[in-house]
């Protein structure tokens, strides 16, 4: 079951015109589902983890050098049993919303690969980041609705899944952090460092053209008219967390 958080559809972030999963793809993301499940309480039960960053691999990215497409917050409730929250994109539209379900759901996509990877933050942030992921109203703090997949790393004008993730980190990490403008600030100072992919001209007009949820209009014309996107991907958050924690992560 999907809960958005403030309300919305329940289907948000399927394209709507998608057919129905096959059993066998609802077999798969339920095993890996299970999978992740065991392995986050063996972390939980050894180092007392309570929140990971969660990423599953929805489409084929290897022509960006990226492996992992969707990276999501997993917190353990209190009673047991856990729960992940994110940022969903409506029907491909150029709106999202953010999005509380349990990890079955987050891996009944259709997903490119059937794999999965987490990693812990660092212990001095986990605390606030667990008591933050429970809390609907201050999730909505730091979230831009205006969506855009390859949306600019230090841009406001739009935010895609894996920004709201990251900056939503920024938020519970520092107290002093009250906007967008101040999370990326602080994750400068925490050497985060975006992915660049080169998305040439023809791309980038066929992909704007075709889909409501792609648009390169934030991004430096220097940057942009070179091919040079820089944007927040779930590869590049794992990379530097494990700099963060290292060791502090599973694969599956």
């Amino acid at each position: 079951m999907l809960f958005a958080l403030g309300g919305g559809a329940a289907q948000a972030g399927r394209r709507c015109e998608a057919p129905p999963p096959s059993v066998q793809s609802i077999e798969r993301g339920l095993v890996l589902a299970q999978r992740t499940a065991d392995s986050l309480e063996q972390a939980y039960k050894e180092a007392g983890t309570r929140v990971v960053l969660l990423a599953r691999a929805g489409q084929d990215l290897t022509r960006y050098q990226q492996y992992w497409s969707h990276a999501a917050w997993a917190y353990r409730l209190s009673q047991g049993g856990w729960r992940v929250v994110h940022k969903l994109n409506e029907c491909k539209s150029d709106q999202s919303m953010l999005v509380r379900q349990g990890l079955g759901d987050f891996f009944l996509d259709d997903l490119w690969r059937y794999e999965a990877v987490w990693h812990t933050v660092p212990p001095a942030w986990q605390g606030n980041l667990w008591n933050l992921l429970q809390d609907s109203a201050r999730l909505r703090t730091l979230h831009e609705p205006r969506y855009s997949m390859v949306s600019y790393a230090w841009g406001t004008r739009y935010q895609q899944s894996n920004q709201w993730a990251l900056e939503t980190l920024a938020l519970a990490a520092e107290p002093a952090v009250r906007s967008r403008e101040h999370a990326q600030a602080w994750l400068k100072l925490k050497d985060y460092t975006p992915s660049v992919l080169q998305i040439r001209a023809l791309t980038r007009l066929g992909g704007r053209m075709a889909a409501g949820n792609v648009a390169f209009d934030d991004h430096p014309n220097s940057q942009r008219f070179a091919d040079k996107i820089e944007t927040v991907t779930a590869d590049s958050i794992f990379a530097w967390l494990e700099h963060l924690a290292p060791g502090g992560g599973g694969r599956l």
